[in-house]
């Protein structure tokens, strides 16, 4: 290579599109490196982000260090006929913004990760002949990627049997990509409250903005235990509310949301219970390494990183996601034994006490589920997502 390399990823909003496309902006920089294309130390690959200005869009890019360039979006899924004009002009104006980003930035290859700020980057890209490709994350994809199959000749899959994508030849399954944090000493990454690397550890995290129902039955499931554990002396030990772990003897690390933060750290005072309770954790690739058992919804993002360290799961999908494909991504781990699956609409404290204490009695299931879910695991998507940007921008 004797000239740079301009790349646009486009999509974002939320960690599930944002991290993919880290991941594959860290690949495609090492790679680069590795093949001596940045001669006298100089970078010939240029990366852009476009997507959203949303905050923590801007803070993780920010923190990354990627340049990136926000258009104007809004999903036109649903509203009345009012909605779907306002969402239909606001393409325009996207699609105005996207060519104005592409005619500026020359980009040899656009690669979409999806969310509503992907569409018109990529629909700009086809008008413009320049090449590209999506990354679908879940294993039902989302409005924006189904539409711009349409309009893209490559397809990367996260899941093998990606519903509506099966048997399409533009289709390379590769995993989903998961981005490369700097591996620092734990004791210098977070500061966690008395934590005891030989005891049992919980890790509970609803995503970035933290899960009222999966914090609310944590907190019951705890209730329940400690309880069990005060009246062990006068119950049957084959009773179903029989304590048969104590919450008080493990690290418990919890990932509350802003909303509940407060409140949650109240309870666990309230009850005694050393936990590390905080409203986000920007080191959770680091929190998973030392985590026994985490309590999650099924996002793509938190599904492949699991997968890669063979972290076993209780998974909760969040029923509210776009095409309900979190359910789909439980689902397709659940039925390999690769993760244990809670509905939302199914959750509380006492399910999820038997559900947590049965794997933690059993240890063997335990590692069985984490064994199978490492399994699955695809360590090198970004490589291969990276490799191929390289081949075909250089075209």
């Amino acid at each position: 290579m004797n000239r740079e390399l301009n790349i646009i990823i486009a999509g974002g909003k939320t960690g599930g599109h944002l991290f993919p496309g880290i991941a594959i902006a860290q690949a495609l920089e090492q790679l680069v490196r590795k093949t001596g294309v940045d001669t006298a130390h100089r970078a010939l690959i240029n990366i852009l982000f476009v997507g959203t200005n949303a905050k923590f869009e801007t803070n993780t890019l920010k923190k990354y260090r990627y340049a990136h360039k926000a258009i104007f979006s809004k999903p036109v899924k649903g509203g009345n006929i009012f909605y779907k004009a306002f969402a239909a002009a606001v393409i325009l104006i996207s699609l105005i913004q996207s060519m104005i980003i592409i005619k500026n930035f020359k980009p040899d290859f656009i690669l979409g990760v999806g969310g509503f700020s992907s569409f018109a980057v990529i629909l700009t890209a086809w008008i413009f002949r320049i090449e590209n490709a999506i990354q679908e994350q879940n294993a039902f994809p989302g409005i924006t990627n189904r539409v711009l199959s349409k309009f893209t000749k490559t397809i990367f899959t996260s899941f093998k049997n990606t519903n509506g994508f099966i048997n399409n030849p533009k289709v390379k399954f590769v995993g989903n990509p998961v981005r490369k944090d700097v591996e620092v000493k734990f004791k210098n990454q977070i500061n966690l409250k008395n934590y005891d690397s030989d005891k049992f550890t919980i890790l509970v995290t609803g995503g970035s903005q933290g899960a009222a129902s999966i914090n609310n039955a944590f907190i019951d499931a705890v209730k329940l235990m400690k309880k069990a554990q005060l009246n062990s002396n006068n119950i049957d030990p084959n009773d179903i509310n029989y304590g048969r772990f104590d919450p008080s003897q493990c690290n418990i690390i919890h990932q509350t949301g802003v909303r509940d933060e407060a409140p949650i750290i109240k309870k666990y005072k309230n009850l005694k219970i050393d936990a590390t309770a905080k409203a986000f954790f920007h080191d959770m690739p680091v929190l998973q390494t030392i985590a026994d058992l985490v309590i999650t919804r099924a996002g793509a993002g938190i599904i492949s990183e699991l997968s890669i360290k063979g972290v076993p799961a209780i998974l909760i999908p969040f029923p509210h996601a776009a095409d309900d494909h979190q359910t789909f991504n439980a689902k397709a781990l659940k039925e390999q034994g690769a993760a244990i699956m809670i509905h939302d609409k199914d959750l509380n404290g006492q399910i999820l006490k038997q559900t947590m204490e049965d794997l933690i009695q059993n240890r063997q299931k335990l590692k069985s589920i984490g064994n199978k879910l490492k399994q699955l695991a695809m360590p090198d998507a970004d490589k291969k997502i990276a490799s191929y940007i390289l081949k075909t921008g250089l075209t």
